[in-house]
């Protein structure tokens, strides 16, 4: 069939090229608009918070990492982690643009502790409720919408103080979901508020280390291949730094097995690190002080320096990346090949497709070709090699489609090539549906409407050039879900009639999925708002969570108003 194709080509082709579609899809490069996710029926109110999509690839097995990064007490996700105007926060962007990483920066719930904290020191982590329970069905959230191709074998999770303490908790309850922590000044489990700055009496690393097991319960088995990170500086007065060490050697103790201390090496900015590997040579963890340094997380350069946060000294998340992505003992290395290129050409009712990809793992052993249209197609021995050609004899009308690549050495498929729409013979005389227009959107999903189309007896939908509706529907109305908050799409209809024939594309239209979030406006005393969890107490004074302006003094004489503009985060006056 191939050969008598070729002879067809000898006529003037109709070339419609279509760009080859990245190996994972990509993002914005940017922070996303506050987002509200889980309600916490403990603490109170609903997690918020940003995420960072990048529009780079992962580097790898061609799957994102995940981060989980938890502010430290009276830090908030916008104030302090996430970039702002003048600095870069934790100073995270960068890495997840390296690494090809999505970052997550929720707000604590609730005001606990009365200082806007994780709930580090509760005496019931469990997965059902509060912070732990809110946090994990975050990260679910995630790693379960394919939108993300988020590996779930490169989870990780780092935060600051309470932050550190409830990334140590969750490290050690989840170890199944977190292949990697990275624990900053964080105090271990089982040690209380009060003791925050002191390691109490009869206490030791063995304490932590059965402690952090018995949060696993049954998922014991997986701290055999987690591996975690430890931070803290010489001059943090706030959390014991003894408490430091001791993380690692109950991270180790909850691993099994023995280990071997490396050699110490120097830090940049001052400091040092001490690396543990386990019996089988592999780096378990890492202990790194850092000299001069207060209770703060190193942002290193580009972070900001304030607020428990510095940017004069390691760069923590460049280090715990690189610790990471290097160490990783459960994410394969092997990555998926890579679709570079595909396109469809027609001559009569022939039509010829395309591909190339590349595959450092090996080499491609088959092309799979799925066209949509009269005649559908989904060959998957369209080719092999760097390279293919096949020619199909279809029916008149037009077609979409896409091409995947796979290895079949190390079972790896490509992410999808897109076919832009190109048409076989006359244009069909049914014609696309007009009107289409956005008539309403939630935080997850878009609703669509169109006029109907002579001729028609359904119709698909097209999400950013990709089908959405698996067989068309009859109605002239569509819901698009799944949908990632405070988002835009492009949508697109076409019409479909006897024989299955389908018409062009109509005209696009955009639509952007909201926040999910009504402000409310509530006047009482600055005593009244903190003990709400709408402000929280520094020094004596009430400051609002989210945007910290200060309201006066903490007691019930000072009265404000204070205007919810998105979950957790609260700004004085009234809504906008």
């Amino acid at each position: 069939m191939t050969s008598l194709f070729k002879a067809l080509l000898a006529a003037l082709l109709i070339a419609l090229p279509a760009a080859a579609t990245a190996q994972v899809a990509a993002g914005p490069g940017a922070w996303s608009a506050n987002q509200t996710w889980a309600a916490d029926s403990v603490n109170g109110g609903s997690l918020s918070g940003y995420f960072y999509w990048p529009a780079s690839q992962p580097t790898l097995g061609g799957k994102r990492a995940l981060v989980l990064v938890l502010h430290g007490c009276t830090q908030t996700a916008l104030g302090d982690v996430i970039n702002s105007a003048s600095d870069g926060g934790f100073n995270w962007k960068p890495m997840a643009d390296q690494y090809g990483a999505i970052i997550l920066a929720p707000n604590a719930t609730g005001n606990v502790y009365s200082n806007h904290c994780w709930d580090y020191a509760s005496t019931n982590h469990n997965r059902t409720s509060g912070h732990d329970a809110i946090l994990l069905n975050l990260v679910n959230r995630f790693v379960t919408n394919a939108t993300y191709a988020i590996d779930p074998n490169q989870v990780y999770v780092a935060g600051l103080s309470s932050g550190g303490g409830e990334t140590m908790a969750l490290g050690c309850m989840a170890p199944d979901i977190f292949a990697g922590i990275g624990i900053n000044a964080g105090p271990p489990p089982g040690t209380t508020t009060a003791q925050i700055g002191f390691v109490p009496s009869g206490y030791t690393s063995a304490t932590a280390a059965t402690n952090c097991k018995n949060l696993a319960g049954s998922n014991l088995a997986k701290f055999s291949t987690q591996i975690s990170s430890v931070i803290w500086g010489t001059t943090d007065y706030t959390v014991a730094q003894a408490y430091g060490p001791m993380d690692a050697a109950a991270m180790r103790g909850a691993y099994g097995g023995t280990f071997t201390k490396g050699a110490t090496a120097s830090v940049a900015t001052g400091g040092s690190n001490i690396p543990y590997t386990d019996s089988n040579g592999k780096l378990r963890t890492s202990e790194i002080t850092v000299t001069g340094m207060g209770h703060a997380w190193p942002a290193g350069t580009g972070g900001q320096n304030a607020s428990y946060v510095d940017a004069t000294k390691v760069n923590y998340p460049a280090f715990l990346m690189d610790f990471w992505f290097n160490n990783n003992l459960r994410a394969s290395a092997i990555a998926a090949p890579v679709m570079t290129a595909c396109n469809a050409s027609v001559s009569g009712n022939a039509a010829t497709i395309t591909g190339s990809a590349t595959d450092t793992a090996g080499s491609i052993s088959s092309y799979r070709v799925v066209l949509n249209g009269a005649t559908a197609v989904n060959d998957a021995a369209a080719g092999s090699g760097a390279s293919f050609s096949i020619g199909y004899a279809l029916a008149n009308g037009y077609y979409t489609g896409s091409v995947t690549a796979t290895d079949a050495g190390t079972g790896k498929t490509s992410a999808a090539c897109g076919i832009a729409q190109f048409l076989v013979g006359p244009a069909p005389a049914i014609q696309p549906p007009a009107g289409l227009a956005v008539t309403g959107a939630t935080a997850s999903s878009i609703s669509l409407s169109w006029s109907a189309a002579s001729g028609a007896t359904g119709y698909n939908v097209y999400r950013n050039g990709a089908r959405v509706t698996a067989t068309p529907v009859t109605a002239t109305t569509y819901a698009s879900s799944g949908l990632a908050a405070s988002t835009s799409y492009n949508f697109q209809a076409s019409s479909v009639g006897a024989g299955a024939v389908e018409s062009v594309l109509s005209n696009a239209v955009t639509g952007t999925t909201t926040s999910g979030f009504t402000c409310t406006a509530t006047t009482s005393s600055n005593y009244a708002h903190v003990q709400a969890g709408r402000a929280h107490d520094s020094g004596g004074y009430a400051l609002a969570n989210g945007s910290n302006q200060n309201m006066g003094l903490d007691n019930t004489f000072y009265t404000a108003t204070l205007a919810q503009t998105a979950a957790g985060y609260y700004v004085i006056g009234n809504c906008p």
